[in-house]
């Protein structure tokens, strides 16, 4: 998550990367909104959103308003 990231997907997302590919995600159903990342990699990203699906969007309303997330655990 980025800091005031909301101009350009204008919904909650997040980012991740995997081996120099990058995906933008949304928080609400998952689909790529921008990027790409190999497709078992995108189901382990969509496990975890729904594992922190709250958090996610505690942190996604701080992030745009310029605050610090707070820090949510990795996929283990």
């Amino acid at each position: 998550m980025f800091f005031r990231d909301n101009r350009r997907h204008h919904l909650p997302h997040i980012h991740a990367r995997y081996q120099g590919e990058e995906a933008s995600i949304a928080i609400d159903d998952g689909r790529i909104l921008d990027g790409s990342i190999p497709s078992k990699q995108h189901k382990m990203v969509l496990a975890w959103i729904e594992i922190h699906k709250e958090e996610l969007q505690v942190d996604w309303e701080l992030a745009v308003n310029g605050e610090e997330p707070f820090r949510i655990a990795p996929l283990q």
